[in-house]
Parts: C-alpha cells; structure tokens; sequence
C-alpha cells in the first residue's frame, strides 16, 4: 500500500506501508530515494536474546523497523529510536500511531539527535550518558573514499559514513551503554578489522557471529554483540545461513526469524 507523505526532498514522496514479522510490525517508509528497510534490521533485532528487558537506545534507527520488531519480542523492553533525520523520524511515529502496532507502540519513543556529534551537544539533545542497558545499531556500510555515493543526498547520507568512520558511532554507544550493558551491531563482513578497532578498549566480551547468504558462501554480514567495559575475551560464533542450496528458499531458522518473530537463539552473557 503506498500513500503521499511530505518531505523536505520532495512535497509528495510516496510512502509503502509494509509487514514484518509475518504481519506483527508494520512500518511505514519511502517508496523510492532513501534508504528501505529489509532483513538487516530483522536480524539485528533477532540478535538480542530472549529475555531481554531494560532500555534499549537504536542509534540511526531511521523509520523504526529493528526498534519495533526488538519491542514485538521482547515484552520487558523499552526502547528509544535515535536519528537526525527528520523525514524518517515522522515515518517512525506514524508507525507507532498505526493500530496494526498497539501491541507495543506504547513502549517506544522517539529522539532527534545527531549521534555523530560532540559530547556536549548530544547531551542537550537527549542522549545521555549511561541512559540505556542495550544499545543496537546499523551504522552507515560504506566509506567515502572506498565506494561511490549515491547522488540522492538522503540515501547517501544512509548508506555512507563520513571521513571519519564508524569512530563517532562507538564513542556514542560507548557514552550512553551503562557499564555492564550490551552493544549489537549489524555490519558488513568486510568492515569487521574497523568495527573491532574502534571498540577496543570500550567494549569486551566480543561475540562475532557471521550471516552467510548460502552454505558455502563467506559472510556478507556480521552480527557482533559486546559488553561495555568487560575485559573477556572474542569470541567467533557459529553462523546463520540465509538461504538453502542454490535457490531463493529461506532455510527454516531465517523462516523463523523473519515470518515468525523468534530471536536467534543467543544467550546473554
């Protein structure tokens, strides 16, 4: 279902009202020229285990999907959705007022802030430190200099970190997860020397845990977990295989995650 909305890029952007979780979330997002969301925030919500409760802070939460399907699970969890973007952010809360959502929309809030700013300006803007048990976040994937962006600034600015890298990221997640609390990010495979290297030394207790899109593919994602300033070691995690043989079918674990809302199966630590 599409429907106009208004936007700063376009006075009538269409919008899709779409379901995830076999029809347990919907979210509302742009039809075309900024980002959309798919299984990369699915999976990102699925990695926190069960029985998770607290206050869980998405950074770059863009229209809301891994928040709400973290919130559809998980019934002892809050959660914050955190993003600069104020298009996204009016697509987000049109997802909490949608009824198809009242099973946990009362449970999420919303956050404009600039998660890439100085300390001091987050702050007054709300992100706080020590503020949430969890945080989970899908950064920007790819870096300036490596790829091209794309000439919609909004998509670009989605898809596209800064010269700076994922730097600004940890040292928000790092300011805002209470000591003990948990950090889950979803990257590319490729990306995962940098993510590592900007946490060391701000979190512990590494998990790794590869997304393999077949059998005998390598990874094209990662998923890693991390507790605020725990000094045990990585761990490298058995994987998750999207897909069954050379087809398009999903195996039964990704079945389970995406239409029926069940988590990966891992276990706090």
């Amino acid at each position: 279902m599409t429907s106009p909305m208004d936007s700063p890029d376009s006075p009538s952007q269409e919008t899709t009202h779409d379901a995830f979780l076999g029809g347990k979330v919907y979210v509302h997002q742009p039809k075309r020229g900024r980002h959309r969301a798919g299984l990369d925030a699915v999976y990102l919500a699925a990695a926190l285990p069960d029985g998770t409760r607290g206050h869980v802070v998405d950074l770059g939460a863009g229209v809301g999907t891994a928040g709400f399907c973290a919130a559809a699970r998980l019934p002892e969890i809050k959660v914050t959705l955190v993003d600069i973007d104020e298009t996204v952010l009016s697509l987000a809360r049109r997802g909490l007022e949608d009824p198809a959502n009242g099973g946990f929309s009362n449970r999420l809030s919303l956050l404009e802030a600039d998660i890439t700013a100085k300390g001091s300006v987050r702050h007054a803007a709300g992100l706080t430190p020590a503020m949430a048990d969890h945080a989970i976040m899908n950064p920007p994937y790819y870096e300036a200099d490596r790829f091209r962006a794309s000439p919609n600034s909004a998509r670009a600015g989605a898809h596209m970190l800064d010269d700076r890298g994922l730097e600004p990221w940890a040292k928000t997640a790092t300011d805002i997860v209470k000591e003990g609390g948990s950090l889950t990010v979803i990257f590319r495979a490729d990306g995962l020397q940098e993510l590592l290297s900007v946490l060391k030394g701000r979190f512990g207790a590494i998990e790794v845990i590869p997304l393999r899109p077949r059998p005998e593919a390598a990874a094209t994602r990662v998923l890693l977990r991390a507790i605020r300033a725990s000094k045990a070691p990585l761990r490298l995690m058995p994987g998750f295989v999207l897909h069954e043989g050379d087809g398009s079918d999903f195996t039964p674990q990704s079945k389970a995650v995406m239409r029926d809302g069940e988590g990966l199966g891992l276990s706090a630590r």
